[in-house]
């Protein structure tokens, strides 16, 4: 806003230009401020501030990611975000290749979709390394099979459910892969025309490296637009930060498999005796029938049992629990 002349100094000026002393035409003939060009087709709907914004919650993402990949895959995960940019729908799909790995999502209570597109050279070492594999991708690009489609959906769904907690300092939001498609033409969520928010991860599993794109597009964020800002963001973080870490850690503890074994008893034999053993020989343990059995958890001591058995199962039924001071 300019400056706003008194009353002295907008009588002052009109005397100066009643007598000459002021020329209009020096006025008019200053240099214009330069025009910048506004091109309608695409409208600047999300600002750097916004991007920014948009690159601190996926850097949140991106951690989280490399935490959970490693449980179904078996191999450590390296994610960070590489890129976010302003673009148009169709730029967005018409530089997609098919066959394409494009999860379709629901963030209620936000109206619309977003896109998660992985790369197929990724998917392809995903599925490998799922299956046994050790991460290969493959040379040359092919349809994916049914059972690949179900391995990937797993792999989806989890990147899915891990949007919820970096969105939370905006808006609560419940993640839901709605469909996966293969076939870009199938993944129209809006008009080729409308702006969109493309957020990239670089995600390196082993020695395979690719992309993940995040369409994030503005109809589906615009009721948040006010809070996508760094000023929101850090005045709504929240002060628990110790406290969600250890839930986080509690939650993906529960997940990891560890061996349960019973022990019988144990019994000392010649190597003789042992590369001689045949079916129906007996071993003498040094454990009576009726007494308790040691179980392991892992490599450490964890309960008393007696043996039995569940329907055609063996089983076990616990009879007393090893603290820690024991």
């Amino acid at each position: 806003m300019g400056e706003i002349l008194s009353q002295n100094e907008i009588d002052a000026l009109l005397n100066q230009l009643s007598s000459g002393e002021f020329d209009v035409d020096s006025i008019s003939n200053a240099e214009e401020a330069p025009v910048r060009d506004y091109d309608f087709s695409r409208p600047t709907k999300f600002s750097k501030e916004h991007l920014r914004t948009l690159e601190i919650i996926f850097e949140h993402y991106g951690r989280l990611i490399s935490t959970n990949l490693p449980v179904l895959l078996r191999r450590n995960a390296q994610v960070n975000v590489a890129s976010s940019e302003t673009i148009t729908f169709s730029e967005f799909t018409n530089a997609l290749s098919a066959p394409s790995i494009l999860a379709i999502d629901v963030l209620e209570p936000l109206n619309g979709n977003v896109i998660i597109e992985l790369s197929t050279n990724l998917a392809y070492a995903m599925i490998d390394r799922m299956l046994g594999g050790e991460g290969d991708t493959l040379e040359k690009i092919r349809d994916f099979s049914d059972i690949e489609l179900s391995i990937i959906r797993k792999i989806m769904v989890l990147f899915t459910q891990l949007l919820r907690d970096p969105w939370k300092n905006v808006v609560d939001i419940s993640p839901v892969l709605s469909r996966l498609e293969t076939n870009p033409q199938f993944a129209q969520i809006i008009a080729p025309g409308e702006m969109i928010a493309l957020v990239t991860l670089n995600i390196k599993v082993g020695s395979v490296e690719g992309f993940m794109n995040i369409c994030l597009p503005f109809i589906t964020l615009e009721e948040v637009m006010d809070k996508l800002n760094t000023k929101f963001w850090f005045s709504t973080m929240q002060e628990n930060k110790d406290e969600d870490s250890m839930n986080n850690i509690e939650s993906m503890l529960k997940r990891v498999d560890i061996p349960v074994k019973a022990v019988l008893g144990t019994s000392r034999i010649t190597v003789n005796d042992f590369m001689n053993l045949q079916v129906g020989d007996c071993i003498r343990l040094d454990a009576k029938v009726d007494s308790d059995m040691n179980i392991y958890v892992g490599n450490i001591k964890k309960f008393t049992a007696l043996p039995g058995a569940s329907n055609d199962s063996y089983a076990v039924r616990i009879t007393s629990v090893i603290r820690e001071e024991e």
